[in-house]
């Protein structure tokens, strides 16, 4: 039985997706990857008001049967509130539409992928390049972030 997987790498400016199916095979592929991006010109109302309406679209167009989410890392406290408030707008739709998502670490990621809790992003990216069959690494990096929260959910299951 097919598992369509939706994972999500929240952030303000770009939220990263992913979206892989996994079947009887033990397998997973790629249904799609990509970004979410808003302008920094955009009041931030404006912004997360982009992020929920695209996420909508994607959960539509997708209709996985687990979303999973990284968990906010704190490490720029600018940064942080905006990633939060952007979060925050994700788990509003996953609420709205009856997802509830799993949600993972930066480490518990790396530790699916890699093996290793404190890996690199390119050993993450190679990981996930080479778990789904792909001919390169996914870009742009939030889009392969994306990945790597399904794949993790997909191993955790």
């Amino acid at each position: 039985m097919e598992k369509r997987i939706l994972g999500l790498d929240p952030g303000l400016a770009t939220l990263g997706f992913g979206a892989i199916v996994c079947g009887a095979s033990e397998r997973a592929s790629v249904l799609d990857f990509g970004v979410v991006k808003t302008p920094a010109n955009l009041e931030i109302g404006q912004r997360l008001v982009i992020l929920y309406d695209d996420l909508h679209t994607i959960l539509q167009q997708y209709e996985p049967d687990l979303v999973a989410i990284e968990k906010l890392f704190f490490y720029r406290m600018g940064n942080t509130i905006a990633v939060a408030q952007a979060r925050g707008v994700v788990m509003l739709v996953l609420a709205q539409v009856g997802v509830s998502p799993v949600e993972f670490t930066p480490a518990q990621i790396k530790q699916a992928l890699t093996g290793y809790g404190n890996a690199d992003k390119h050993a993450v990216q190679q990981a996930v390049t080479r778990e789904l069959h792909l001919d390169h690494i996914p870009k742009p990096d939030d889009a392969a972030d994306g990945l790597a929260v399904a794949l993790t959910a997909w191993f955790r299951r």
